[in-house]
């Protein structure tokens, strides 16, 4: 039956679709001694599914304990090894830590190895690799007002000490890609800091962190993270055009790029397609934490694509039609009231929903109205195009000569009605 669906990728999909409700009727006739084989051989295959995306989760995402700043925690915390099975079992490609989320900060060496040795286990075991690494830069009451903005010098030594630290950390579990979230790179009153002298801190500690990078030959490539606001009352680096303007000033410009979060811009009411597609323009998109959030509320990190479907299409599309291959980082939580087998539910529905979208972008592309009412709407002109890519006296000159009506252009057709109306009926499956 599913050789007769034409894509490979609607195959792909179906087979998404229907391994989960298999992998459930094999278990539950098994019994409890082969639940371990069963689980993992299904894992697998969803993976074999799975393989055109690098579908990954941080330790603190699926880890979440419920915790809030108004309620404390309502699950058990989980190991890193036993994040790694249940990420093996969702079927993810690979797994994300910040230093600390691995090894407790107050770790002696003989603990951290042990728990270095137990997660290396654990992550071959499961088939998972370490793409990402970064630094807890935020938790800590040393950082209590800011890692490398901070007003005291011995702090901002000791943000790029912990930070060197912790890229050695990541580059002995294989991490090619550092984030850098500047949680704490703020102020509640502009009294506080300069924030001229904060934005030259920045830049000083990631130039130093860029050569210690090349001098180790870790081969890292830095993304940055922005955020407006939240833990801070105002937040450097705010949007992620904050840190395209910063990158070109950088030491190291080439290792440097961005890593855009769906749920940071949409705090700030802003359109996160854009975001993106600036970073993607630039060649500078390293990296991408997807999740979901109602716009101007504080940072829900919800699943991906539960609040803003549309905006949750078109974010897929725009990925899947400039081919970024980089991971798809599902930088979010569980409900609350999730247990156990129900934070599995959410990765696999972060997991399911992205590939609904990739499937449904491909559907978009192909459908005949929809291409014709792109072909009614953009109007080229190759010799007024060419006038206008470069600048030269000539072409000036005859720029100035052109016979551009205004009024003329006023009345070409834009049926952008039928257009948003066709979008909507393919997302919701109707089309």
């Amino acid at each position: 039956m599913i050789k007769r669906i034409g894509s490979r990728s609607r195959k792909l999909l179906i087979l998404t679709e229907f391994l989960p409700t298999l992998r459930d009727s094999f278990i539950a006739r098994a019994g409890a001694n082969a639940l371990p084989n069963l689980t993992r051989n299904f894992a697998m295959a969803e993976k074999a599914t799975q393989k055109k995306h690098k579908f990954t989760f941080g330790l603190w995402t699926v880890g979440n304990p419920g915790r809030d700043p108004f309620g404390e925690p309502t699950r058990a915390p989980l190991s890193p090894p036993k994040i790694a099975d249940m990420l093996g079992d969702v079927g993810a490609y690979g797994v994300n830590f910040h230093d600390n989320d691995l090894i407790p900060i107050d770790a002696t060496e003989q603990q951290a190895a042990d728990i270095k040795r137990d997660f290396k286990k654990a992550i071959k075991d499961n088939g998972l690799v370490v793409p990402m690494a970064t630094t807890n830069l935020f938790g800590d009451p040393v950082f209590k007002d800011g890692a490398f903005t901070s007003n005291n010098a011995k702090v901002r030594a000791y943000a790029i000490q912990k930070t060197m630290r912790a890229m050695d950390l990541g580059a002995e579990f294989g991490a090619k890609i550092y984030v850098f979230w500047g949680g704490r790179e703020g102020v509640e009153t502009d009294a506080a800091k300069n924030p001229v002298d904060a934005i030259k801190r920045f830049r000083e500690a990631i130039d130093f962190l860029c050569d210690y990078s090349i001098e180790q030959g870790f081969g890292y490539k830095f993304a940055f993270e922005a955020k407006p606001n939240e833990p801070r009352g105002h937040i450097y680096f705010a949007v992620t055009g904050s840190y395209l303007a910063l990158i070109p000033t950088l030491k190291h410009p080439e290792m440097c790029g961005v890593n855009p979060e769906v749920a940071h811009e949409h705090m700030a009411g802003l359109n996160f397609v854009h975001q993106v597609a600036a970073a993607i323009e630039m060649k500078k998109l390293f990296h991408i934490d997807l999740n979901d959030q109602e716009f101007g509320r504080y940072d829900q990190d919800f699943r991906f694509g539960s609040a803003n479907l549309k905006h949750a299409f078109f974010l897929v599309k725009l990925l899947e039609d400039h081919k970024y291959a980089g991971p798809l980082h599902f930088d979010a939580h569980a409900y609350r009231q999730s247990d156990y087998e129900d934070v599995k539910e959410f990765a696999r529905g972060s997991i399911r929903t992205y590939q609904l979208l990739s499937d449904k972008a491909a559907k978009w592309n192909a459908d005949k109205e929809i291409q014709a009412l792109l072909r009614e709407i953009n109007h080229e002109d190759n010799l007024l195009s060419k006038l206008t890519k470069s600048y030269s006296t000539g072409n000036a000159k005859k720029l100035l000569a052109a016979d551009l009506d205004r009024k003329v252009l006023a009345n070409y057709r834009l049926p952008y009605e039928r257009l948003d109306q066709l979008t909507m009926e393919i997302i919701m499956g109707v089309r």
